[in-house]
């Protein structure tokens, strides 16, 4: 099973993919111009570890609270790919992820604690 993580709530863009037995990480600055390009990032960092969207089964998006922009742009682009590709789709807040440590993420979900698309944005003032 093969789990993608979306995080732009903070200063990072983040993308990370979990499987049983491997893990990839990228991060960008978390600015306008890669705002501009989100989609693109995303797929060069799957391309670049020679992963197929069609190989995922499950997508977690940091829901917030966080900036604005990152949080809408992670969660549409995640929305857009889990309607397309019938992909599982999971929010998680900014207070469970301690130094870009996703394993509570993966733990919680394992115990079936997340509710599939249940997405509530939560901006920081």
């Amino acid at each position: 099973m093969k789990n993608l993580i979306i995080d732009a709530a903070a200063d990072k863009i983040f993308f990370k993919v979990i499987s049983d037995n491997e893990s990839y990480t990228s991060d960008y600055p978390n600015s306008r111009e890669n705002f501009d390009k989100f989609v693109t990032l995303l797929f060069n960092f799957l391309k670049k570890n020679k992963i197929n969207i069609k190989e995922i089964n499950n997508i977690f998006v940091n829901q917030g609270p966080g900036k604005f922009s990152g949080i809408r742009t992670s969660i549409s682009t995640a929305k857009a790919l889990s309607f397309t590709n019938k992909l599982n789709l999971y929010g998680f807040n900014s207070e469970l992820v301690k130094n870009q440590n996703y394993d509570k993420i993966i733990d919680l979900f394992d115990k079936g604690l997340l509710i599939k698309n249940l997405i509530k944005p939560q901006y920081s003032s």
